[in-house]
């Protein structure tokens, strides 16, 4: 199957996003193309690196590898190992030329943007996600970030990548869990802005996450046109356009803040709930049919999403520490918390007008 190339449109910071199994291949022709030396600092994870480390050396025959380990898990997108991921790096002695590879999935990717945007001021850096929901959505766009106590994602800066590599045979040994995770960023852009691609996925989710590589080419390909056309339009998130983008994420942020951003509830699971909430409340408000939001919760569930609160054991989570949660969201300004709800499949849109008090009492009553 041929490697599908996907643009992102950005003048001079225009990059592509190599989608297709086997694309590690055409690594050697991309790093000449960008000047890469015969050195390269990896920055990747414990459990990746033990999975896929080996893949990309073979891949590059010939250029040293500089692997700099780290833990697994959201816990590592902190300032803690912010700092000993720099210490690391200017180590090596590296020089403003050189550049930095994102090996991992979204908290990878996230923390090595964001020391590739501040290592001297601004180091290229080149993202291999090896997650689903790394490779629809974390790995393209520039948002860099770490977490810190306060919330999610609230530390970082916009620094894009000088290119962009899925290659789907490193979805193989991704657990079926972090799979389903990522299908749900997958549906998020049929959600916001595509209903033919919601009727695919309802077609076709369950071949995708059973492992058929076509299914999976035509999701991820798809999905990344669609982000990057978001991010050509509105980079740095200055109008609505891009934070359609975050459809499910304030109400997921909540969930995961709830859970105190741990393994019982992943990123993309708390997204999936997310989106089943914004539409379930959309409803609730009488801007969205009643039967579309009870479409996305059945599709999700089918395939053995968690679509409700129940389903992230928060059956009984207090609605108004939810809605508080919330109030952390980067979204919020000094007169309003913007929503991303819907009218429709594939008709979301930004609304400012959100009285909490509606958002509470609806989380109190699902």
């Amino acid at each position: 199957m041929s490697i599908i190339s996907v643009p992102v449109t950005l003048g001079a910071r225009s990059y592509p996003v190599l989608v297709g199994a086997g694309a590690l291949a055409g690594l050697p022709a991309l790093l000449s193309g960008l000047g890469a030396a015969g050195r390269l600092p990896v920055v990747t994870d414990e459990t990746v690196a033990a999975l896929h480390l080996h893949r990309l050396q073979a891949a590059l025959p010939g250029v040293v590898l500089h692997p700099v380990i780290l833990p697994p898990g959201e816990g590592t997108k902190s300032f803690r190992q912010l700092e000993a991921l720099l210490d690391a790096l200017l180590a090596l002695e590296l020089t403003r030329a050189d550049l930095l590879v994102a090996l991992g999935g979204g908290v990878i990717g996230d923390l090595t943007g964001f020391a590739a945007a501040i290592l001297k001021r601004g180091m290229p850096f080149l993202q291999i996600p090896t997650t689903l929901l790394a490779m629809v959505d974390s790995s393209v766009g520039g948002k860099t970030a770490i977490n810190t106590r306060a919330g999610k994602n609230l530390v970082g800066a916009f620094h894009q990548p000088a290119a962009v590599v899925a290659d789907l045979d490193l979805l193989q040994t991704l657990p079926a869990r972090e799979m389903a995770a990522g299908y749900a960023e997958v549906l998020k852009y049929g959600l916001i802005s595509d209903a033919g691609f919601f009727d695919w996925c309802e077609a076709n989710g369950a071949a995708l996450l059973a492992g058929d590589t076509a299914a999976r080419t035509h999701a991820v390909a798809t999905s990344v046109r669609s982000k990057a056309l978001v991010v050509a339009a509105d980079e740095r998130e200055t109008q609505d356009v891009r934070a359609l983008l975050n459809l499910g994420h304030t109400f997921g942020h909540a969930l995961e803040a709830e859970t105190g951003f741990s393994a019982r509830l992943l990123h993309g699971e708390a997204v999936g709930i997310g989106m089943a909430l914004a539409y379930g409340f959309s409803a609730a408000q009488g801007l969205c049919p009643a039967a579309d939001a009870a479409r996305v919760r059945a599709h999700l569930q089918r395939l053995g999403l968690k679509a409700t609160l129940a389903d992230a054991g928060l059956a009984n989570a207090d609605a108004p520490r939810l809605v508080a949660h919330m109030l952390h969201d980067k979204k919020r300004t000094r007169t309003s918390l913007p929503f991303i709800l819907s009218r429709g499949i594939g008709q979301a849109y930004v609304a400012h007008d959100v009285a909490l008090a509606d958002v509470e009492r609806f989380l109190a009553g699902v």
